[in-house]
């Protein structure tokens, strides 16, 4: 079955350094473009992972070269993240996201490489020379929204399903064989791509043993597992029931980020010098100058009838406390 879409529906894959997101960096990454109408483009990208407060190579753990077959040197002369980032955004453009387990790992590392860039760009608009490019870079990144995508992970549909995992889903929805060159990009997100439309065709009739339906739509697919939703990438923030990001670990777990900003805001100070990804401290200084904002804006205000009336009360009686 071919996918119900209204807009382009971008699947992608990512191989990496290492599974820590605040400090390793992609070594691949591809791209499945579907269209509405069935069109599909394809596009792979070999990066060299970098350092820029360092200025230079990230090493591949030895662990993950086991995993995806990639070294050092086969990257040697491969462009860095922020020069192909261009044409990244451009694929990225006006499109929902789709991937196998890509929410809790590819799209966190994808949103920390583009913040890397945006701080490495914000170091260099001091610089005569390179501030022209770095302000181009950052008006670009500043269009970049990943956190209004949608998301469809086609890991939580599988497993909502048919818990199993990538080789036994392309087994199991197509066809009975397995997929050449597992754990290359190219070949997982070409894998994901037809899983999807398999897991449609299985799921698109009520049976006795499975009585719920799999819609063909993405608002319906993205649903399907999806974790409370996350204010930042690493779920550090989440959504209260009210829309007020919460605080979701920690000593003030639980509580308003607006609350402990309130009691606590030296908190803030902490996570921007602490160990946490890039994605995380903006997030948190977004709400930070939201709510340092929001005060200048009451003091600055005239006060209610209700406030004077009360601050009358207090004078009237002789006492203010």
């Amino acid at each position: 079955m071919e996918l119900n879409l209204e807009r382009p529906l971008l699947f992608f894959d990512i191989e990496s350094t290492g599974l820590n997101i605040a400090t390793d960096g992609i070594i691949e990454l591809s791209f499945v473009k579907a269209f509405p109408g069935g069109e599909t483009r394809v596009k792979t990208w070999k990066i060299k992972p970098w350092d820029y407060v360092n200025h230079c190579v990230i090493h591949i753990n030895p662990q993950a070269s086991e995993v995806n077959g990639v070294k050092d040197e086969d990257l040697v002369d491969c462009p860095k993240f922020i020069e192909v980032l261009p044409e990244v955004a451009e694929w990225l453009e006006g499109s929902d996201l789709a991937g196998y387990n890509s929410a809790k790992f590819d799209l966190p590392l994808l949103a920390e490489e583009i913040e890397r860039v945006r701080e490495y760009c914000g170091t260099r608009l001091k610089d005569e020379k390179s501030a022209p490019k770095a302000q181009e870079m950052l008006s670009l990144i500043e269009k970049l929204d990943l956190h209004s995508c949608k998301m469809v992970d086609v890991q939580n549909i599988f497993h909502h399903f048919e818990p199993r995992n990538l080789r036994a889903a392309y087994r199991f929805y197509c066809g009975g064989k397995d997929f050449e060159n597992a754990h290359t990009a190219e070949a997982d997100t070409l894998a994901t791509y037809e899983v999807l439309k398999g897991q449609l065709d299985r799921y698109k009739e009520p049976t006795e043993y499975q009585p719920e339906v799999l819609k063909n739509d993405v608002d319906a697919l993205a649903k399907i597992g999806a974790r409370s939703k996350t204010v930042d990438f690493a779920g550090r923030l989440i959504e209260g029931e009210d829309g007020e990001p919460v605080i979701s670990f920690g000593k003030h777990k639980g509580r308003t980020a607006r609350e402990v900003w309130n009691t606590e805001p030296s908190y803030y100070a902490w996570i921007e010098g602490g160990d946490f990804t890039l994605d995380t401290k903006r997030q948190f200084a977004l709400l930070k100058a939201r709510f340092q904002k929001e005060r200048k804006e009451a003091l600055n205000r005239p006060a209610t009838d209700d406030e004077l009336q009360g601050l009358a009360s207090k004078f009237n009686t002789g006492k203010l406390f």
